[in-house]
C-alpha cells in the first residue's frame, strides 16, 4: 500500500518492524520499490540471504526494477538464472515481457526483438508496445514501423495503431503509405481519434499491462 502510494520510507519503517516476514511481504516491498532499481535489487539480494526462495511475483518485480533503471546486465543475470533453473520454476510470459521492456527501454532494440522471436510464446500487445515505444525514444523509424503493424494485426479495430503508422510514415515522407493507411482505416470504419496521435504510454497503461 505505501508503494503505491509513494510513501516508500513509511513503508521500509513497517516492514522492518514485523516480527515475521514471508514471500508475500518480500513481494510488495520490492514491488514498490519497482522505480528505484538498485534499492530493489538491494532488498532482493537481502532476501535470498535471509533464506527466503524467491517465487515467479518476486523476479517479475525485480525485473521490472531493472527494466525502470535501466540495469541491464543485472536483469540479464537474473533472467539467466531463472531460466537456468535456479528458482525453481520456468520463466512465463510475463518475465520475457519484463526482459523485453527492459531491452527496449534501454534502447537494445534488436535484443528486444530476438528475445521475442526466440521464445516459446506468442508475443503480446505489451511485448510490441515495449518494442514501439523503445523503437520511438531511439529515433529507429524501421523498427517503429515493424512493431506498429504488429500491433494492428494483433488489434485491427484499435485506430491509435494506425495513426501511429501514420504519423511515421509522414517522418519518413513516405506520403503514398501515408494515403494507403488512411484508405484502410476508412474501408475498416475507423476514424483518428484526436487523443491517440501516439502509442507510447507509461508502464501502467493498457500497453504494457502484462
Amino acid at each position: 500500500m505505501y508503494g503505491k502510494c509513494g510513501r516508500i520510507e513509511e513503508g521500509l519503517g513497517v516492514f522492518r518492524s514485523m516480527k515475521q516476514k514471508n514471500v508475500f511481504t518480500w513481494n510488495a516491498l520490492i514491488k514498490g520499490l519497482a522505480k528505484s532499481g538498485e534499492d530493489a535489487i538491494w532488498w532482493f539480494n537481502r532476501m535470498e540471504q535471509e533464506g527466503f526462495k524467491a517465487d515467479e511475483v518476486t523476479v517479475i518485480g525485480v525485473l521490472c526494477a531493472c527494466s525502470h533503471s535501466g540495469l541491464v546486465d543485472t536483469g540479464q543475470q537474473i533472467f539467466g538464472s531463472l531460466i537456468d533453473g535456479k528458482y525453481g520454476f520456468s520463466p512465463s510470459i510475463k518475465h520475457y515481457a519484463c526482459m523485453v521492456d527492459l531491452y527496449a527501454r534501454a534502447g537494445c532494440l534488436e535484443d528486444a526483438s530476438k528475445l521475442i522471436r526466440d521464445m516459446p510464446f506468442e508475443p503480446t500487445r505489451a511485448m510490441w508496445g515495449s518494442l514501439l515505444a523503445g523503437s520511438r525514444d531511439q529515433g529507429d523509424l524501421e523498427f517503429s514501423e515493424f512493431a506498429a503493424w504488429k500491433l494492428v494485426v494483433l488489434e485491427p479495430k484499435n485506430s491509435a495503431y494506425y495513426v501511429v503508422l501514420s504519423n511515421l510514415y509522414a517522418e519518413m515522407g513516405r506520403w503514398r503509405d501515408v494515403e494507403k493507411v488512411r484508405i484502410m482505416m476508412n474501408e475498416r470504419g475507423l476514424r483518428k481519434d484526436l487523443g491517440c496521435s501516439s502509442v507510447e504510454p507509461g508502464p501502467q497503461e493498457d500497453v504494457y499491462e502484462i
